[in-house]
Parts: structure tokens; sequence; C-alpha cells
């Protein structure tokens, strides 16, 4: 009884392990072709966007960008259940990879002529510091960068190109900065600012000396650094000297206005003291908002202005008591001639 009771509990089995298997079917090969494919045309879309992306596409052609994109977004959200809906996604990520190709193409043009205004930009503003002269080698190399870029955009190696564009325009723009070092540090000597904070100007010319080590010495970065620095430093000093220079030329200024209106000259030479006045006032509005540069600048011209109505009002004060005393010499001579006259006239009645 028991032994037939196990051949019958093995039938069972073997019969429902026959029905289980034929319950999963074989995989189809042309079912897996076809999702291989639909993994490819998604992956040709994405790099397709990512291109268009890396060079900007969509901030040349919003517009167009906006469109693809709905596009790329819609192929996303089909289904893909069956060989049919699978090949319509595949038509749609081409069809999206397409149109990202396609606006990647008008992009490019814009893009490379973008980089080479921007580096031309900074080589033209390197250039009119003249201090290229002592540094021909190092513009020189950033030259050639700039046409191998040139080189490469037209070969159509475009990542390459990118690169190489942007080592470019930061070797101008490296320069550049050493150039500013050089013509801040310039600017103090020559408007004697470095008396109004020599620590600020000391400390800055030694961190210039140690970029320039750096740079000698290959250290790039660290030699960037230390001219950001230094440029910092000089830039901090020539503030404190046009703050305080501005200050100073206040002070004149406003001195030469007190003796020009003592010496009414707001009154015998009216027009010139107006020009000096309206001068003054907007040094007074420049100086209230900071802007100390053009502060100094018209309380120089307004304090020239107030001097020159005040020599022109000591002039015509000297024209008009030289007039007074002709006048009086005038009257004396007649007073002289009227008196001799009428002396004739009395000698000649008697």
């Amino acid at each position: 009884m028991r032994k037939s009771y196990l051949i019958i509990l093995m039938l069972v089995l073997v019969v429902f392990m026959g029905v289980s298997c034929k319950s999963t079917p074989a995989p189809d090969p042309q079912e897996q072709v076809s999702a291989e494919a639909l993994n490819e045309a998604k992956a040709r879309a994405e790099e397709a966007r990512q291109r268009a992306m890396d060079f900007e596409s969509h901030t040349y052609f919003p517009s167009d960008w906006e469109a693809i994109e709905a596009q790329y977004e819609a192929a996303l959200e089909m289904p893909v259940t069956t060989t049919e809906e699978i090949q319509q996604a595949i038509s749609a990520f081409d069809a999206a990879a397409a149109a990202y190709d396609e606006i990647f193409g008008k992009t490019i043009p814009l893009y490379a002529q973008a980089r080479e205004d921007e580096i031309m930009s900074v080589r033209e503003t390197l250039i009119e510091t003249r201090l290229t002269r002592y540094f021909p080698e190092h513009l020189r190399e950033a030259d050639d960068l700039s046409l191998l870029a040139l080189d490469q955009y037209e070969a159509e190696d475009f990542y390459t190109a990118r690169e190489t564009a942007a080592k470019a325009l930061k070797e101008y723009e490296d320069l550049l900065l050493g150039a500013r070092v050089y013509l801040t540090r310039d600017e103090i000597i020559r408007r004697g600012f470095y008396d109004y904070d020599p620590d600020n100007f000391n400390r800055a010319d030694e961190v210039a000396c140690e970029a320039l080590d750096e740079f000698e010495a290959g250290n790039r970065e660290a030699a960037i650094a230390k001219a950001e620095e230094a440029l910092l430093r000089f830039n901090l000093v020539l503030a404190n000297g046009w703050t305080a220079y501005a200050n100073d030329r206040r002070g004149y200024s406003t001195n030469e206005r007190e003796l020009a209106i003592s010496e009414r000259a707001n009154i015998a030479s009216r027009e010139l003291f107006r020009e000096a006045d309206t001068l003054f006032n907007q040094a007074e509005e420049n100086f209230a908002a900071e802007n100390f540069h053009d502060a100094a600048i018209h309380f120089i011209d307004a304090e020239a202005l107030f001097a020159i109505a005040r020599i022109d009002t000591a002039e015509r004060r000297q024209r008009a008591e030289a007039a007074i005393r002709s006048a009086e010499e005038k009257i004396e001579e007649s007073s002289e001639t009227a008196q001799e006259a009428e002396r004739i006239i009395e000698g000649g009645t008697r």
C-alpha cells in the first residue's frame, strides 16, 4: 500500500513538472533583437542630446530646443510592450536624435565664433596694455593654441577644439592678469598714492614677486593665486589713494571757492563761477556716492575754474580802477583847462 502511494505521488510530480515547463515558453529571439535596438536608439538620442547641450544649443535656439525636448520626452513615455510599439519607440528616438543633431549642426558655427570673439577680446585688451613686448614667447604660445583650436573646429573635432580654445583663453587671461598687476602698481607710483597705504603696497610688492617666481618655476596655479592677491592689494591701495586724494582735492577746491566768493567772483565773473560751481556740485555728488576717482577729477577742475574766476575778477577790477583813474585824470585836466581859459578871458577883459 505504501509503495503504491509513493508511485502515484511520483507520477503526479512528473505530470506537474511537465505542465510547468510547457507554461514557460522559450524567449523569442526577435523580441530580444527589438529590445536591444530600442536601447541603442535611446542611447543615440541621449548622446545627441548631450552633445547639443555641451555646446549650448539650448541657449542659441531656445524655442527649437523646447520643441525637440518635448519630442524626446514623448519618446520616453511611449509604451514598449509589443514588437510594434517597440518599433514605433525606436522611430521616435531616431527622430529625436536627428533633431538634436540638426540643432547641433546649426549651433557649432555660432559657438565657435563666440569662443573666437571671446579669445580675441581678451587678446586685444592684452595688446592695448602695450606690455606684450616683455613676454613675446608667452603671447606666441597662446596664439598657437588659438590657431590650433580653429583647425580642430574645422576638422570637426569639436570636443578637443573646445578644450584647446579654453586653454588659449586661459593663457591670454593669465597674461592679462600679470599686465594688470604691473599697470596698477605703476599707476599708484605715478599718482603718488604710495604714501596713503604703504603697508598694503609693500605686501603687494612681495606677493607680486612671489607670483613671478612661481610662474618661472612652472607652478602656474600658485602663480595665478599670488598674482590675484597682489592685484587685490594694489587695487586696495589705489582705492585708498583715490579716497584720500579726493578728500584732499575737496578741501583745496572748497577753499578756492570760498576765496572766489569773498572776492565777489560770483558777481564779477558770473559765468566762470557758475561753470566752476557746477563742477564742484558734481564732485560733491560723486564724493557722496563714494565715486572718489571722478570726485577728485571734478574737484581739480572746479578748483582751477574758481582760480580763473578770481583772476578774471582781479583783472576786471584793475581795468575798472584804471578806467576810473583815467576818467579822474581827464576830469582834472578838463578842470585845469577850464580854469586856464577863465584866467585868459579875465586877463583879456582887463
